[in-house]
């Protein structure tokens, strides 16, 4: 069993990995984090195999329960992946934006790749054929945008998203859905159309929490997948153990 961690702001999320099979997704608090984890690695007769990617710094009491409790790996910008960064300021790039470009060269070999993951903010990470990352772009999310709309207006409501049918909003709610939802899709669509002018070869994987809501909004043919980066955690930890075997045979 391998259980990977994709530590945020304020969730975590758990997933637990069978030789390669998903077998259970759970959210954590990142600020409980430790004495959440214990409820579900108490089961454990060994040291369970845990490896993580944190957008957020993690004090030493956690990283010392780990430590003693665990037999864990924590992805950072030194760890040897199957990708080269090339991005110009290689220690400002996002963890998981790091660990979805190493994870789609793992799964998508040989390809030009687009990895979309659309959550708080909607990232967009290219990695060549060379399997180099180059970078890409970032924009707001879903409810980034219906926020911002309230907060820094007097009077536009704060909305939730909707599953709607129209463009053209007929009062003020139905603007700001259609603005927020058709403008997202058009800017993925138009950002992919982008990309497949200079590569032809393209493979776009779309994750992250609103993956689901937008993949069947969008043109373009997608490899939809809301797991992506805890799949790739879990690909990861296996480059990892078995470039250690290499290393020491």
């Amino acid at each position: 069993m391998i259980y990977t961690l994709d530590i945020g702001n304020t969730r975590t999320k758990l997933a637990m990995f069978e030789n390669n099979s998903l077998l259970k997704t759970e959210y954590l608090s990142t600020k409980n984090l430790q004495e959440e984890l214990l409820f579900f690695l108490k089961k454990n007769k060994t040291k369970p195999k845990i490896i993580l990617a944190s957008v957020v710094h993690l004090d030493s009491e956690l990283l010392n329960w780990l430590q003693t409790h665990t037999d864990f790996i924590q992805i950072s910008h030194t760890t040897p992946l199957p990708v080269v960064n090339k991005y110009q300021t290689p220690h400002t790039l996002g963890i998981d934006r790091l660990v979805v470009a190493a994870g789609s060269t793992i799964v998508y070999p040989n390809t030009a790749r687009l990895i979309i993951d659309a959550g708080t903010c909607i990232t967009y990470d290219f990695v060549n054929t060379e399997n180099e990352y180059l970078g890409g772009a970032i924009s707001p999310g879903l409810q980034l945008r219906y926020k911002a709309l309230n907060d820094y207006t007097a009077k536009l409501p704060y909305l939730q998203t909707e599953d709607i049918n129209y463009f053209i909003g007929k009062n003020t709610n139905e603007s700001i859905q259609s603005g927020v939802i058709n403008g997202i899709v058009a800017e993925i669509d138009n950002i992919i159309d982008h990309y497949k002018k200079d590569y032809s070869d393209l493979t776009i994987i779309l994750t992250g929490g609103d993956t689901v809501f937008l993949a069947k909004r969008l043109k373009n043919i997608i490899f939809a997948n809301p797991n992506f980066l805890s799949e790739s955690l879990n690909y990861i930890y296996q480059y990892i153990i078995e470039n250690d075997k290499k290393n020491h045979s």
